[in-house]
């Protein structure tokens, strides 16, 4: 990829990006030293894939999970943008039931996410609702995370099943790796319904794939209570509130795996976490572009009204 910007690799800098000043500082700092791998590599690989990554944050409010140590250091959330902070960094307001009111930074610009970077945030994640109404997300995900004694190859299985039964719904699924250890299935959906009317669907979905596909998956939520060796349809996910790491996002996990879009033929094929990388992925997007860009289209968005009267008739059924 053309670098948009170049990122000095050791030091203090200030850069103007696009009329903005932004500071950043310690480039140097080891965030994989294994690999030689620094902060101000991070950040040039953040402004190399903005243009592909920045459509799918823009708007959302973004929970920052800071490593201000590196990938191998301890870490911590933050969801209130700090203070100072750059005059055009700009925010979203959400109200949370608990009364607090919390001012999230957005990441809509070069600046303002090599400003989030500079933090020290390896991954991000963002909001599933854009700012203008953080209730109705435009997504319903799967989240498929192998528990103990389950590997990659029942996570690939799992995830090919996912895509055949929303397939058979007429729902378009787009995977892509998480950079950790599973998949994260993709859904876009009409904006309208609720995050809890989401999640109630998600739910119903993972509820009934487990109960067909019992050795292999679970919708078990309780650690505990979940059996050995499965992979967990993780639908809480869909939660208000809650976020998984994002598209193009970096991962700190050894070799410095990235959240990729990938193909279903290369889940069939059996493609691995570790084949996409930081320093590897940047020729991968210059040749196949945004694999997901389904995801930022209005057309071909799928209607989860007509989806959600069968479940809510089905759970009304089973309670009665």
């Amino acid at each position: 990829m053309v670098a948009s910007v170049d990122i000095p690799r050791a030091g203090n800098a200030k850069l103007k990006v696009q009329g903005k000043e932004v500071s950043l500082t310690n480039l140097n700092k080891p965030f994989w030293p294994e690999l030689g791998i620094t902060k101000g590599d991070l950040i040039q690989y953040y402004a190399d894939v903005a243009p592909l990554l920045l459509p799918h944050i823009k708007d959302r409010a973004m929970v920052m999970k800071r490593y201000p140590h590196g990938a191998h250091g301890e870490f911590f959330f933050m969801k209130r943008a700090p203070s100072p902070r750059p005059p055009w960094i700009r925010t979203c307001r959400v109200d949370h039931d608990s009364g607090n009111v919390i001012d999230f930074p957005l990441t809509d610009d070069l600046p303002s996410l090599l400003w989030v970077i500079n933090l020290g945030c390896i991954d991000l994640n963002q909001w599933y609702a854009r700012c203008d109404d953080v209730d109705r997300p435009d997504y319903v995900h799967f989240d498929l995370d192998p528990g103990p004694g389950a590997g990659w190859k029942q996570v690939l299985a799992c995830g090919l099943i996912v895509r055949d039964a929303l397939k058979t719904l007429e729902m378009p699924p787009l995977v892509k790796t998480t950079g950790s250890r599973g998949l994260h299935v993709y859904v876009p959906i009409v904006r309208g319904p609720s995050q809890k009317d989401v999640w109630t669907l998600a739910k119903a979905l993972a509820v009934e794939l487990a109960a067909q596909n019992p050795k292999l998956m679970t919708s078990e939520y309780k650690v505990a209570k979940r059996p050995h060796g499965r992979v967990l349809v993780d639908y809480n996910q869909n939660a208000w509130g809650r976020t998984l790491a994002s598209i193009y996002s970096v991962r700190p996990s050894p070799m410095a795996p990235v959240s990729t879009p990938v193909t279903w033929k290369e889940i069939e094929q059996g493609c691995e976490i570790e084949d996409f990388r930081l320093d590897n992925v940047r020729a991968r997007f210059d040749k196949a572009g945004d694999l997901w860009k389904p995801l930022l289209q209005s057309r071909g968005r799928i209607k989860l009204e007509r989806y959600l009267d069968v479940v809510k008739a089905h759970t009304r059924q089973r309670s009665a």
